[in-house]
């Protein structure tokens, strides 16, 4: 198994959230946050779940509190209003940190040294393409909208 799927993580509900079970799936790794002007892109990546789910594709959503306090909720609230505003159905885990000396192990692996694609997150909805055997394919910047032409093909070629 890969690192990326070794990796166990919380869910928004409290219960525990494996990556174990995406191993052979194309997963959109998404850090989200409900109060950013970026926030409404969680409707295109529900839209993005919805028509590629059924190929092995998720997105996995990251709620994020350093950038500028943008998800300050609980994950009570965060739930709800993903659920209420856009019909999230695709996996959200707890509010985790994406840089600085607390960063997941997730991010370490995904933008840490020895990283495909190496970096501090910069903003709220930076995405990372993983695929099938956990490595990871591409790294979109938080402005790359969920319908973007360059972000659909590469998840098509990951989809084969």
């Amino acid at each position: 198994m890969s690192a990326f799927h070794d990796i166990n993580l919380r869910a928004l509900d409290g219960e525990e959230l494996p990556l174990a079970p995406l191993k052979g799936q194309v997963v959109l790794v998404v850090n989200v946050a409900s109060k950013c002007g970026l926030t409404p892109q969680y409707a295109g990546l529900e839209k993005l779940h919805q028509q590629y789910r059924d190929r092995g594709f998720s997105v996995l959503g990251l709620p994020c509190n350093q950038f500028a306090g943008q998800e300050p909720d609980d994950e009570a609230a965060i739930r709800e209003f993903c659920s209420l505003n856009y019909g999230v159905s695709f996996p959200l885990g707890s509010k985790l940190e994406v840089n600085g000396p607390e960063r997941h192990p997730l991010y370490r692996l995904l933008v840490g040294e020895g990283a495909e694609f190496p970096g501090d997150i910069t903003w709220n909805f930076e995405k990372f393409l993983v695929g099938p055997d956990g490595r990871v394919l591409a790294r979109f910047s938080p402005r790359t909208a969920p319908d973007d032409p360059a972000l659909i093909q590469a998840i098509e070629n990951a989809l084969g």
